[in-house]
């Protein structure tokens, strides 16, 4: 797991087990707040650091959203109190609990562990919580799913957005419009670091590149998704449309990026058209 200081008492973690997912450590004099949780073996490595190294237990969790990436590793925190939008709490019901049950038969790991539901939500407006001289402000910042948040640190101009700002633009869960929204009210925040849920971080003179980046992503694979349904077989354009005709790298989220780009071409497509995109006997075989 890579370990990076951001600002005074503030800490990222970037996973090397999965996808290399982040969280983050805010720290008071006498507590933290701890911003997505990761695989349970690198949460206990964090919990680890925050007893050792600052001296502070964990007394908040923030879950950013629901998926599993970002909120099973709560199960090491007992103590800590699980913060999160409504939607979340209302998708780890739906999703979340069926899901881990079902993983825990195969994952020892999480064998002895539950899943742990956010206990205090928001669901409109900005939620501020002070951890020490800093203010945390938790902003609804949907488009990756519904429920994804972001967690704005003032007096630093830090930004864990959440799975909002991805190096690939990731919206099989979510809604291409309103990530348009999100990332556009994150270039409007006048940030110093960009930390995003999977990846590395983004400095300040590379923040206004990175969004725009994302954002001419999500118009070209909406024109490429459009001209496919115009297409009797619309699988054999969109299995022809590369990431890197999209102008991102394959080597991205830890070479993720190409699987992740054709589930959004995919997923976009049932948005549009609201049916899986056929294609002809040729591709097929």
């Amino acid at each position: 797991m890579q370990q990076e200081r951001v600002a005074e008492r503030v800490y990222f973690f970037q996973s090397e087990i999965y996808a290399q997912v982040t969280a983050g450590i805010v720290a008071g004099p006498d507590m933290a707040v701890l911003i997505d949780t990761l695989v349970p073996e690198e949460s206990l490595k964090i919990k680890q650091f925050a007893e050792r190294e600052l001296q502070v237990p964990i007394r908040y969790i923030i879950n950013t959203h629901y998926h599993a990436d970002h909120s099973w590793g709560n199960a090491i925190f007992p103590d800590a109190l699980v913060i999160a939008h409504a939607k979340c709490y209302e998708l780890q019901v739906e999703r979340g609990l069926p899901s881990f049950e079902q993983e825990k038969k195969k994952n020892s790991q999480l064998a002895e562990l539950s899943l742990r539901l956010p206990q205090i939500t928001f669901d409109e407006g900005i939620l501020k919580l002070a951890v020490g001289k800093k203010t945390l402000q938790l902003v609804h910042l949907p488009g990756h799913s519904p429920d994804n948040i972001g967690v704005f640190l003032e007096e630093d101009r830090v930004l864990f957005s959440g799975d909002s700002y991805m190096p690939l633009p990731y919206l099989v869960d979510g809604d291409i419009d309103e990530l348009f929204v999100s990332l556009k009210q994150i270039a409007k925040m006048g940030l110093e670091n960009l930390v995003p849920g999977h990846g590395d971080i983004v400095l300040r003179g590379e923040i206004e590149g990175a969004l725009k980046g994302s954002q001419d992503y999500l118009s070209f694979i909406r024109k490429e998704v459009r001209k496919a349904g115009r297409l009797k077989y619309p699988l054999d354009h969109l299995e022809n449309v590369t990431v890197e005709d999209a102008g991102k790298s394959r080597v991205l989220i830890s070479g993720l990026a190409e699987e992740l780009h054709y589930n959004n071409l995919t997923a976009l497509y049932r948005h549009y058209y609201e049916k899986n995109p056929e294609g002809s006997e040729l591709f097929y075989n």
